[in-house]
């Protein structure tokens, strides 16, 4: 099952681990429904070290899709995560990963041969993307009157 809508050129690119913010939350993004702009549930990211395949070929860009209530549900059944619940992470983003480089085929064997850095990347842009889309709002400069977007959550030093 893949619900997306397509995003628009300029939201995708320039999107990685060194953009403070979630994807999509810049000039155009958020627009209802009534707007004509389909609702952007597909992020690109790149990995800071990324994933090295059994041939040696290494894997950086990817795609992640918003988590559905089923990703974070389904997991809790699965019997690696009943048993060590620290492999929920592994399952939740071999669920929501669609693409790592050339790799489709996205499992949790794939996660877990990721470094270290990179699954700490992809749970914090996990944590970027479901849980605080929500917190941009569209501000206006009191002095110059420029219109743009802010994250009200934060999330690195220097950041409100």
């Amino acid at each position: 099952m893949r619900r997306t809508a397509a995003a628009a050129p300029h939201q995708a690119e320039g999107f990685g681990p060194e953009s403070p913010s979630v994807p999509g939350a810049g000039p155009g993004a958020g627009h209802g429904a009534d707007s004509g702009v389909g609702m952007r549930t597909e992020f690109p990211f790149r990995l800071p070290r990324g994933y090295v395949d059994e041939r040696g070929a290494v894997h950086r860009d990817g795609v992640m899709r918003l988590a559905t209530a089923r990703d974070e549900l389904v997991p809790l059944r699965d019997d690696r995560v009943r048993e060590n619940p620290a492999y929920l992470s592994v399952v939740l983003i071999s669920r929501v990963v669609t693409r790592i480089g050339g790799v489709d085929d996205i499992h949790p064997g794939v996660i877990e041969d990721l470094f270290a850095s990179d699954l700490a990347f992809l749970q914090d842009f996990y944590r970027r993307v479901n849980a605080e889309g929500h917190t941009r709002a569209a501000v206006t400069c009191p002095s110059c009157q420029e219109e743009f977007a802010v994250d009200l959550a934060g999330g690195r030093l220097g950041e409100s």
